[in-house]
């Protein structure tokens, strides 16, 4: 049988629906190995839920995904096509965004100020604070983001409210794919509430492609498609989030866990 062109490969992998697929991506930092041999697919308007434990590799993955880093080795294709992710702009201009735990907001800044950061509206020389309020309103509305103002510093919204500023910013440049890393990281039941609802929206809409990166297997059930775990620099498990359960996942976690000391009290003994 005749070997497959490239192009041809590119044209069959954006048929079976997939946005994004990585391949045997591996991540190392001198002699320290973050990620061994990732495979992962992310297919349009889905929300992949990314687990696993502390220093498992799901935020240098997330890294490696929004341009910040390079891989050691593999490959990304988006839609279908590969591609090497030069910088976080050039995964931008791509249709991948990033929202991290720190945010990158502004407290001293209003939240229409922040949803135009960088790329305010101006009628030289005057900046077009009018329109961008009416603006910011507008689409936050429409993302069902509750917010009594745009002209309130964020710095006086709860941990939720800016969270939701946040992932509403990078949704209002019209990504394909957005991730995010642990945005329901040390909230309380009605904080984390704002974003899984706003996560749920999106996913309705199905405009964008999400993932995200959370610790409590029970919400992240609540709005995922599927979830994949990482357990040593590798995905060790893909479902549905139909077809597993908190339990499950927990008890998969628990299971490296005993393993992990057995090894170490063998190696002791």
């Amino acid at each position: 049988m005749a070997s497959m062109t490239p192009q041809g490969q590119a044209e069959l992998a954006s048929q079976d629906g997939d946005v994004l697929r990585v391949e045997h991506i591996s991540k190392s930092y001198g002699m320290v190995t973050a990620l061994t041999d990732v495979n992962l697919r992310l297919a349009r308007g889905e929300v992949l839920g990314l687990i696993g434990d502390n220093g498992a590799g799901k935020s240098t993955l997330l890294k490696i995904l929004c341009g910040f880093q390079p891989p050691s080795s593999g490959a990304i294709f988006l839609d279908g096509r590969e591609v090497v992710l030069k910088s976080v702009d050039h995964a931008r201009s791509l249709g991948i965004d990033a929202v991290y735990q720190d945010l990158a907001l502004i407290n001293q800044l209003t939240v229409f100020q922040n949803m135009f950061l960088n790329r305010e509206k101006i009628s030289w020389p005057l900046v077009r604070n009018r329109a961008m309020r009416q603006e910011a309103r507008e689409h936050l509305d429409e993302m069902g983001v509750h917010i009594p103002s745009v002209n309130v510093p964020v710095a006086k919204l709860s941990g939720g409210q800016r969270q939701a500023i946040a992932v509403a910013r990078s949704v209002f440049s019209n990504p394909k794919i957005l991730l995010l890393d642990e945005p329901l990281a040390a909230m309380g039941v009605k904080e984390g509430a704002i974003i899984l609802d706003l996560v749920t929206k999106l996913k309705q809409q199905g405009n964008v492609s999400i993932i995200i990166i959370a610790h409590n297997y029970g919400q992240i059930l609540q709005v995922c498609d599927r979830v994949n775990m990482i357990q040593d620099g590798k995905i060790t498990l893909d479902k549905r989030a139909d077809e597993t359960s908190a339990e499950e996942l927990t008890e998969v976690v628990v299971a490296e866990y005993r393993k992990a000391l057995e090894e170490r009290q063998r190696a002791a003994s």
